[in-house]
């Protein structure tokens, strides 16, 4: 109750999180989440899964509609396994795999420390500080000299489309597997914005459901129509990687699909928006908002250098801390240079904040205004008690979930089963 509590007066801003609908929620409430499916719809080690392998292969089709793929498997529990199914599918121990290192925004599904992935070699791709992404002539010319299995792109911080093309070309030369995990920004791909990793030559797509994508706590891998390739990630997943694979959230995942293909254009469109409006009044509130020369993001996130704040309020660990005191709930993040200054993730340099919730709830560039207003009086202004009330006050306008279904359950209201 409490924490239900927390988040109905809260600004939520976590890049890695979203709010469920009413009927995702219902949908995870039902009797699937005690029950086996294991194995394909169709193949069961159990019986009494009529009606489960039914929504299993609606939630496929569904979901291949949805990101205009020509495979899809829904089993996986999260986007790191569905990562790990498909280093498991795609490469044996003592492969080399190319990624984005942490601090350049690389998931720590991709790498921390080499062998510490699937057994695999970890080597990186160039990253350019200046742009934020991906530099593509020297990663082209690291692609010819590691000649990796694997080749990871998406990101963590992931501000701008990848360049999948280039890559994926120089990838398939030295006959290298391009994955793209897509977690973060699944939604906004599913609704034709940002970029097409399958159409721009990616083999396999991963992702979350639960980021831009807004449903339950999931997985997801999909594939442009290598049958080769689906059926290693087919076997890799059942009965390598898993058994049971929470057949409640396929059924929530199938209803949060068929929300996004009736409402997702305007949503993520309405994301990317606010991302920049956000952006853009930190800024002139005297944030350091990274590739403002840019438009900052064509993403939900935006990410904000915060070194400036370190003598006076302090680093990430500290900055964080004073918001969510205040019910302003964001994370602190690396960001490129923090290594070499000996700054880790326990108390970085960057701010990461996403505007994937905040929309769901109704909110527009009005609220980006004020919302930037309320973090200039935290961070710079120290305004902390009375900043704190402002923000509950503010968050009474918006308590339903918006591009969904229609209902009259709240965001956040914590259900009771009598």
């Amino acid at each position: 109750m409490k924490h239900h509590e927390m988040f109905t007066d809260a600004i939520p801003l976590i890049a890695s999180e979203n709010v469920t609908s009413p009927a995702v929620r219902e949908a995870i409430s039902c009797d699937f989440s005690h029950r086996y499916a294991e194995g394909w719809p169709g193949e069961r080690v159990y019986a009494g899964c009529k009606y489960i392998d039914q929504i299993e292969l609606q939630c496929m089709e569904l979901a291949k509609k949805y990101w205009r793929a020509r495979f899809a498997d829904v089993r996986p529990i999260s986007g790191v396994v569905a990562n790990l199914i498909a280093y498991t599918a795609l490469s044996k121990p003592g492969d080399k795999l190319m990624c984005l290192e942490i601090p350049d925004g690389g998931h720590i599904s991709h790498n921390l420390t080499s062998r510490n992935v699937h057994g695999l070699e970890i080597e990186y791709l160039v990253f350019d500080n200046v742009e934020m992404n991906i530099d593509i002539d020297k990663s082209i010319a690291r692609i010819k000299e590691v000649k990796p299995k694997l080749i990871v792109l998406g990101a963590s911080v992931f501000l701008f489309p990848h360049p999948v093309k280039e890559l994926s070309e120089a990838a398939h030369e030295i006959g290298a597997t391009v994955i793209y995990d897509a977690a973060h920004v699944a939604g906004l791909i599913g609704s034709g914005y940002f970029q097409q990793p399958l159409e721009e030559g990616a083999d396999i797509m991963t992702c979350s459901t639960h980021k831009t994508f807004p449903g339950p706590q999931h997985g997801c891998i999909l594939g442009r129509g290598n049958e080769k390739v689906h059926k290693k990630i087919k076997s890799a997943a059942f009965p390598y990687m898993l058994s049971n694979h929470h057949l409640h959230n396929v059924a929530g995942f199938a209803v949060a699909l068929t929300e996004m293909l009736e409402f997702g254009k305007e949503y993520h469109k309405t994301i990317i928006q606010n991302a920049k409006d956000l952006a853009q009044a930190l800024y002139e509130r005297g944030f350091n908002v990274l590739m403002e020369r840019k438009g900052f993001t064509e993403s939900h996130t935006i990410i904000i250098d915060i070194i400036k704040f370190g003598k006076s309020v302090g680093y990430g660990a500290t900055i964080e801390k004073i918001l969510e005191d205040a019910n302003i709930i964001a994370n602190r993040n690396l960001i490129p240079g923090d290594f070499e200054a000996g700054r880790r993730f326990q108390d970085p340099g960057g701010l990461r904040i996403g505007t994937s919730e905040v929309t769901r709830l109704g909110m527009k560039k009005k609220e980006m205004e004020q919302i930037a207003e309320f973090i200039k009086q935290l961070i710079v202004d120290r305004k902390d008690i009375k900043t704190r009330e402002e923000v509950k006050q503010f968050r009474k306008n918006f308590q339903h979930v918006q591009y969904c279904f229609e209902s009259k359950t709240k965001a956040y209201e914590y259900l009771k089963i009598i």
